[in-house]
């Protein structure tokens, strides 16, 4: 005979909350649908900030809907950045020209740099120095999820990283349109910017798209080769936190050298590459990777504590914006020498 707790099917705990990542990303897709100047993947990090902020919802967000948030912000974001891998092909980065090339290579390393120091420099805690460094100078919250796979940080230390990312990435959207003439940039130009100095890859082409369809293919190509500084950066961070981790306790469990999700975004890239996959195949995958990434993000946009970041986060908010202003003036800079 059963007893009575043996007859009782227990729930899954993290259902709850991914049912809800899920459905946040289709009303992310309908604010997308309805105003196309806002990308997708932000409006879920802003739903998702907003949700966080809502007195009535925050029992369920730390309660019940926990599990199912935190998985939605951690495995489907690696789920999704493997996919991303997909996006890239090495054949069209080639095409930019090895000065184009290593200009963004450059813009990428010395805002990454600039920006890791001012976040030290201002005292910032834990790992916030290195994932505002990586957002805004690779590709925006998804770069931030990938790094957040590697050091493993606090809720609190990713959320707000990915506030920032953001609010600036959505500033840029406004921002750099009204600066396109006055700098005396072509729409080639002008699309190379946006590629270079603009973080998450839906932001690149909400921008670059007012100046038309060629300065959208420059800057979706130019975006993707920051894009693939993501894996060496974040094996790089996966070696030195090994290191950091075994001098601290030889008997720790060491985290792999290359993280299997990084492993897997080189592989995408390959495949890309080098398989002739049919349109269904990519489309069908971009649209996946999508969905994936907006569930991870509204997952990522419930841990922000807006009056926390108020209150006591100047110091990274002063960061974001240096940051900001730091990657668009070598973004620039690095327009200006490959069009010499």
């Amino acid at each position: 005979m059963s007893t009575p707790s043996s007859s009782v099917r227990v729930p899954v705990p993290w259902l709850p909350g991914l049912a809800i990542c899920a459905l946040a990303a289709a009303v992310a897709w309908g604010v997308h649908w309805l105003i196309p100047a806002v990308p997708l993947l932000t409006a879920a990090v802003v739903l998702g900030i907003v949700v966080g902020q809502l007195p009535v919802a925050r029992p369920a967000v730390t309660g019940r809907l926990a599990p199912g948030l935190s998985l939605s912000a951690k495995r489907l974001m690696r789920i999704g950045v493997v996919l991303l891998g997909l996006k890239l092909s090495l054949g069209d980065i080639a095409g930019l020209g090895w000065v184009a090339i290593a200009t963004t290579v450059a813009v990428v390393l010395i805002s990454f740099a600039g920006t890791f120091w001012i976040g030290r420099l201002l005292g910032l805690p834990g790992h916030q120095p290195l994932l505002i460094a990586t957002g805004f100078s690779i590709c925006g919250a998804s770069a931030i999820g990938a790094m957040s796979g590697v050091v493993k940080p606090k809720d609190e230390e990713a959320a707000t990283p990915v506030a920032l990312v953001t609010l600036c990435g959505t500033l840029a959207i406004f921002v750099l349109p009204l600066l396109w003439h006055p700098l005396g940039l072509d729409a080639q130009q002008f699309g190379h910017w946006v590629g270079a100095g603009v973080h998450d890859v839906g932001q690149v082409v909400a921008t670059a798209q007012i100046a038309g369809a060629g300065a959208l293919a420059v800057a979706v190509v130019v975006k993707l080769t920051r894009v693939l500084m993501l894996a060496p950066m974040v094996a790089v961070a996966a070696v030195v936190e090994r290191r950091r981790q075994v001098e601290g306790d030889p008997a720790a469990k060491r985290p792999p050298i290359v993280p299997l999700f990084v492993a897997g975004f080189i592989l995408a890239a390959l495949v890309r590459t080098f398989v002739p996959l049919p349109p269904a195949v990519t489309d069908g995958a971009d649209a996946l990777q999508t969905l994936l990434l907006a569930m991870a993000l509204f997952g990522l946009g419930t841990a922000v504590r807006l009056r926390t970041l108020l209150g006591t986060g100047w110091r990274a908010l002063v960061t974001g914006l240096v940051s900001w202003v730091l990657i668009a003036g070598l973004a620039l800079a690095a327009v200006w020498i490959s069009t010499r």
